[in-house]
């Protein structure tokens, strides 16, 4: 789970000890390992700064986005960068891509990394999603990585990307959803109750896309979470999704 909608501050915080190197903890899953089982492939990897491998994505929406040369794409919760590289590699020196975080120095992290690397096509900016820094119909494809379920208004949130995107413009996203009612433990629980607490089940997830303006919302596939599966609070009733839709 990335940071980039107006969540809580609990959940910048943690974000912010990421990027400074301060949050890794015994028994964390290898960053290239676990990039490669959200369906990263070693070209994807390699085209990436080696410091921006590190996801908390569920996901590879880049992969469902098919990007051309020369588009102009979001990414909504760009974190440390993984989604912004590897879409900068696949548009090319024409094309561009936009990371957007909420996290400053999540921004600042993924902008060193982009100096480091050389990577020219690439910038972020600090902001949050419900109020995105960005003109009208300026991109022609957002993908997001684990991050709209974060926003407590996914409806207002999805809105802005609509906004955003140009006429026939399309949203790739990989994210969460749940089913049923969570304990009050779970819900109070330091890694996943905040975001608990304004998650979504899957019908109201895809029902808030469509009341934003997209059409042709799409599921492309779905699979338990498997870091949920080792919590029995949580086991079997959080689902992976990725999911298609055009303005």
């Amino acid at each position: 789970m990335k940071s980039g909608g107006k969540g809580g501050r609990r959940t910048r915080t943690r974000y912010a000890e990421i990027a400074e190197g301060e949050g890794s903890r015994a028994g964390q899953p290898d960053p290239l390992a676990y990039a490669k089982s959200l369906g990263y492939s070693e070209a994807d990897l390699n085209a990436v700064p080696a410091d921006a491998v590190t996801s908390h994505g569920c996901g590879n929406p880049v992969a469902l986005a098919e990007l051309r040369p020369g588009e102009i794409v979001l990414d909504l919760g760009s974190g440390g960068g993984l989604d912004a590289f590897v879409a900068a590699h696949l548009v090319g020196p024409t094309g561009r891509v936009i990371g957007v975080d909420a996290s400053t120095e999540m921004v600042k992290r993924a902008d060193e990394n982009a100096k480091k690397a050389g990577v020219e096509n690439v910038e972020f900016k600090q902001g949050l999603i419900e109020r995105l820094p960005l003109d009208d119909s300026s991109i022609d494809v957002a993908v997001s990585n684990c991050v709209m379920n974060h926003c407590a208004d996914k409806v207002l949130a999805f809105k802005e990307v609509c906004r955003v995107l140009k006429p026939g413009g399309r949203m790739c996203v990989s994210d969460l959803v749940t089913a049923g009612e969570f304990s009050e433990d779970a819900l109070n629980d330091e890694v996943w109750g905040e975001w608990l607490k304004v998650a979504q089940s899957r019908n109201d997830y895809l029902r808030a896309i469509e009341q934003a303006g997209f059409q042709e919302v799409r599921v492309e596939g779905e699979a338990t979470f498997p870091m949920a599966e080792n919590d029995e609070r949580l086991k079997g009733r959080i689902t992976s999704m990725r999911i298609t839709a055009r303005k």
